[in-house]
């Protein structure tokens, strides 16, 4: 036989569940404009039918209902599109970073301007013109030599600018490593108090919430792999457990231990920006990232595994973008890298340009009686970089030592230095080249090569490819942007608090509390009859 007080309970549990519901909407409604917070639900169910199975249990036309109970409080999410989103993250990362460092160089070279290297070019050749016009002017030699200081100037401003970028770089490389490795132990500990509440059968959603926030922030530094581990105990079946993150296969956080990542260079020692070789203000390039067995703390000094560049996923993660601006070592053992291409160009047409310069003016005949001919015009160092190169002190100091004639003793004569300025149109192949004046031929046969391109031509390409890897970057960046911008739309439209559907769930919440409050109301009154009107006949 049923209680007679049946009717109160299953009104009583209403109550509860209705009020657990209005509880979670408000806590929808604090965290509305709170970042990575998912919005929650009650899941409600019916509590279990009267009467009972088994032998003995009474007989009666059904199941009556014994009211409603919360089963879980889940946050609403949906993991394809949360694997969207960080897909759509790494790149964003890659091309973001990318695009910045394309950027920084464009603006240091400065072309095409009158401040860049090609107009300090033309400015030289102008000036070799001129003396060739009138070789017996001394302002007209001291503008050429102030010229030539001036293109010297443009290729160590060009050195010094690109290789403080790369070292900034460097030190990008080392704050994302760290900042990688403070997510990671962020992560483990979320991890452990997880670990901690699930088995007691709770569901810690603003938990699960921090952790898929670091998630997002690891992803845009490098594309990790996943994977859940239940809790055991009484955890819930839709609980979702710890995480073990990986990254090409190794493992950098398990449960509540993590590793720690460091950026190695050539030399062992941390990529951190600091310059490596005072001599040239280099930096060495990147060798590897090295990582720390897993611990908590991560065991120091000793090395789980390690990643090299050929080891991380094509065009996903900022880390990546920065070590290929920085500069790498491939597996062959050389050097490649934004960067240090760029500058490793630049020391080749500064090398070439002043080796083939220094040729020719000194098989032509200055006016100083001291030094007739084979005076040096350019030097620097062995060899001569973009970062060394400079004007002879003999020549800055003596204008005279311009070797502007085809013969001696000749001061009216300026054909060898217009010789000199149509070295601008000549391309250099391993072959040499050779200068004809008033029927004498010169052969230059030792003369560096460009690969057959003119200093300009060679120095043009350079800004080119400049200019479309940039376009290209940008491009990529853009496109990166809007699909993540999508991805992120979806998972607002799913995740993300709605307050007219909150305030919706807060009325249709609280208009089922108030008739459950009415059902107890009204089966009071029937308890009312019962109690106070039965026995009473004739009264």
């Amino acid at each position: 036989m049923r209680s007679t007080f049946m009717g109160l309970e299953a009104s009583k549990r209403g109550l509860y569940t209705q009020q657990s519901a209005l509880y979670t909407t408000g806590h929808n409604i604090s965290n509305a404009n709170t970042e990575g917070y998912s919005r929650q639900r009650v899941n409600m169910r019916p509590t279990l039918g009267y009467p009972g199975t088994g032998l003995n249990a009474p007989m009666t036309a059904g199941y009556i209902g014994t009211g409603v109970e919360a089963e879980s409080v889940q946050r609403i999410r949906d993991q394809f599109i949360d694997r969207q989103y960080r897909q759509e993250t790494n790149k964003l990362g890659y091309y973001e970073s990318r695009a910045n460092a394309i950027t920084q160089m464009e603006d240091i070279m400065s072309e095409p301007s009158e401040y860049g290297l090609n107009e300090a070019f033309n400015l030289f050749w102008s000036s070799l013109q001129d003396v060739s016009t009138n070789p017996e002017d001394a302002a007209s030699r001291k503008v050429a030599i102030q010229r030539a200081e001036h293109l010297a100037d443009t290729f160590n401003y060009l050195d010094t600018q690109l290789k403080q970028i790369q070292g900034n770089l460097g030190n990008e490389i080392d704050v994302s490593t760290t900042q990688i490795n403070s997510i990671l132990k962020q992560i483990a500990e979320i991890n452990k108090q997880i670990k901690a509440v699930e088995p007691n059968g709770y569901m810690p959603n603003d938990l699960y919430d921090a952790r898929d926030n670091l998630l997002d922030q690891l992803n845009e530094y490098i594309p990790v792999t996943v994977t859940s581990v239940k809790s055991g105990g009484n955890a819930l079946s839709i609980a979702e457990g710890s995480y073990t993150i990986s990254f090409n296969g190794v493992e950098l956080v398990n449960g509540s231990e993590y590793a720690e990542l460091k950026a190695i260079d050539t030399a062992g020692n941390k990529v951190d920006g600091n310059v490596d070789d005072s001599s040239t203000s280099g930096f060495n390039a990147f060798s590897k990232i090295s990582v720390s067995e897993l611990g908590n703390p991560p065991v120091s000094g000793t090395e789980q595994d390690s990643f090299e560049q050929a080891d991380f996923e094509s065009s996903k993660g900022k880390l990546l973008s920065l070590i290929n601006s920085y500069g790498y070592q491939n597996t062959g053992g050389s050097v490649e890298g934004y960067y240090p291409e760029m500058l490793e160009n630049l020391n080749k047409l500064a090398n070439v340009f002043a080796t083939a310069f220094n040729q020719v003016h000194e098989a032509g005949y200055t006016i100083d009686d001291a030094t007739p001919t084979g005076v040096t015009f350019f030097d620097g160092g062995t060899p001569i970089t973009a970062g060394n190169i400079k004007v002879t002190d003999a020549v800055k100091n003596n204008s005279s030592l311009i070797a502007a004639s085809s013969k001696l003793d000749e001061e009216g004569n300026g054909k060898w230095a217009a010789e000199l300025a149509k070295l601008q149109s000549v391309a250099l192949s391993n072959g040499g080249f050779s200068i004809t004046v008033d029927g004498n031929t010169t052969n230059f046969t030792n003369a560096p090569s460009l690969d057959g391109a003119t200093y300009q031509s060679f120095y043009e390409g350079l800004v080119g490819k400049l200019g479309v890897d940039g376009q290209e970057a940008a491009r990529l960046q853009y496109n990166s942007e809007t699909i993540r911008l999508t991805v992120q739309n979806n998972r607002a439209s799913i995740s993300s608090v709605s307050l007219d559907e909150e305030m919706t769930n807060l009325i249709t919440f609280q208009q089922a509390y108030n008739a459950n409050a009415r059902m107890i109301t009204a089966i009071d009154e029937t308890l009312d009859k019962i109690i106070n009107g039965l026995g009473r006949v004739g009264l």
